[in-house]
């Protein structure tokens, strides 16, 4: 007991500090429109980053006013390494959440949305005595491991995303909101309808990962896995594929700061 004591003692505390840091320079992020023209034998039709993106997520339709989706994107970086004109860059910030479809279209105009947690004071562990402030979730993977390893990771003791109360519930009978990962295919509607149905109202849904939200790469097959908002209505997108547990835990404090 006293050895183990010890070990702890020495280790000291292992919880990040800072919150939501950005990644790494050597960490690849999600890509970001910036307010650089395209280069010229782009706006000639003959874009790579459009041609070589697996999920259709680059919009290169109108001259110099280049779309991405990031609620399509599976963060590959093949856009961002093959640009000439810098238009498309690697985004290392980690509060990527959206509390809506279209804020996840980043343009030269509008390159990153306004973030979904908009309250400062959502950013800071929750304090004795504001139980209120609390977030019950029930996760449902409809097939997506990624994804479910990557909420696995906000809970361990480096990000302790229940500091923030937050937590990870067995029941949709005890859950405020419903966390999607996957494509929802068929063969898992039923299920989702109702794991939905069973819990109480008010409650939110937030689509995790690219697959929850568009389908990914998954998206527009046989399956018509096209993601949750076909179903269900999602109150938060957290994209990426799959997401770090630092936007994770921004798109949950996003949902905690809908709850009535």
């Amino acid at each position: 007991m006293l050895e183990l004591l010890g070990y702890l003692l020495k280790q000291g505390v292992a919880t990040s500090r800072e919150n939501f840091p950005d990644l790494p320079e050597h960490v690849r992020g999600l890509p970001i429109v910036t307010d650089k023209d395209c280069a010229e034998t782009c706006n000639q039709g003959t874009a790579l980053c459009a041609d070589l993106c697996p999920t259709q997520a680059i919009d290169l339709s109108e001259a110099n006013k280049p779309k991405l989706d990031l609620g399509k994107c599976i963060a590959c970086g093949l856009c961002t390494d093959v640009c000439p004109s810098g238009t498309l860059v690697n985004d290392r910030r980690t509060r990527t959440a959206r509390a809506s479809r279209e804020a996840l279209i980043s343009t030269r105009e509008s390159p990153a949305q306004t973030a979904a947690t908009k309250d400062s004071k959502e950013t800071k562990p929750a304090k004795a005595g504001l139980f209120k402030r609390s977030l019950a979730v029930r996760v449902v993977s409809t097939g997506c491991s990624a994804c479910d390893m990557e909420i696995g990771a906000s809970l361990n003791p480096i990000f302790d995303m229940e500091r923030f109360g937050v937590t990870v519930v067995a029941s949709p009978r005890y859950a405020d909101a419903l966390v999607v990962t996957g494509p929802v295919p068929l063969g898992m509607r039923a299920a989702l309808l109702s794991c939905y149905e069973a819990m109480s109202s008010p409650r939110l849904v937030v689509a995790l990962g690219t697959c929850a939200i568009s389908g990914g790469l998954h998206g527009g097959g046989y399956s018509q896995a096209d993601g949750v908002d076909k179903i269900l209505p999602v109150d938060i997108y957290i994209p990426g594929c799959p997401p770090h547990p630092w936007s994770i835990i921004d798109g949950m404090l996003a949902a905690k700061s809908l709850k009535t």
